[in-house]
């Protein structure tokens, strides 16, 4: 695989948005320099970036809609370190232990136009560096997850929560009420048993106005969820 990227990337070259450096759609330098986000949101919900920055903007696009899926793991890199220091205090203050990581599904039509769920893709990269990494001292516990693979800050079921209705894009709607209207019953539980009385961490790329995270949040409470919160990547 590495072989092949290499040669791919001498075919097509790749280059950052930001800055136009070799090797990647968006550098980790350039990521981890882009603006915070600002504007507000739930205190549950941690987005990393400020959308309208235009490499955050583009960069999301091109994961979204372009296929690059190297971007997932760039994305990933930084977030994690988020959601360490925030598990670092949730842990010893709310007993925020064990979470598992759950992306925001697609619906059935959306996933085969695509091909894949950027916000699976970024949880699995998650994983990923959670293997790589040493425990912390507040979360110093291993576990395994539904595949046997051992997880240090939490692990990862991607079959729990799915989209059952297809809907309108939430960007294409303006009013708050008409969103959550439009996602109303959009979600189901499968598999209920895996996350009773369980923290989950919900994973999306984007916060718009929270519509999609709190109907996930809504409907994971309702299915036996002990605590819910959610990182995005730009807002």
């Amino acid at each position: 695989m590495l072989i092949l990227d290499t040669i791919l990337n001498i075919v097509f070259p790749v280059n950052c948005v930001s800055c136009g450096k070799d090797g990647s759609d968006l550098c980790i330098k350039c990521l981890s320099d882009s603006p915070p986000a600002e504007r507000e949101s739930a205190n549950w919900i941690f987005p990393l970036f400020d959308y309208r920055h235009p490499p955050i903007k583009k960069s999301i696009w091109l994961l979204k809609y372009k296929g690059k899926k190297r971007l997932a793991g760039v994305f990933a890199e930084v977030l994690y370190g988020k959601i360490i220091e925030e598990l670092s205090e949730l842990s010893v203050m709310n007993n925020f232990c064990e979470p598992i990581l759950i992306p925001i599904p697609l619906s059935k039509r959306r996933y085969r136009e695509r091909g894949y769920n950027q916000a699976e893709l970024i949880c699995g990269e998650l994983i990923k560096l959670d293997h790589l990494t040493r425990p912390s001292a507040t979360l110093s516990l291993t576990r395994r997850g539904a595949g046997g693979e051992v997880n240090k800050n939490f692990s990862l079921e991607k079959n729990v929560l799915v989209k059952i209705k297809e809907t309108e894009h939430q960007a294409n709607i303006k009013e708050r009420r008409d969103r959550l209207k439009n996602l109303s019953d959009s979600f189901a539980i499968k598999n209920p048993e895996l996350i009773k009385n369980k923290n989950i961490i919900l994973i999306d790329d984007v916060l718009t106005t929270g519509a999609t995270l709190t109907e996930a949040k809504k409907i994971l409470k309702n299915s036996g969820a002990r605590k819910v919160i959610a990182f995005t990547i730009a807002h």
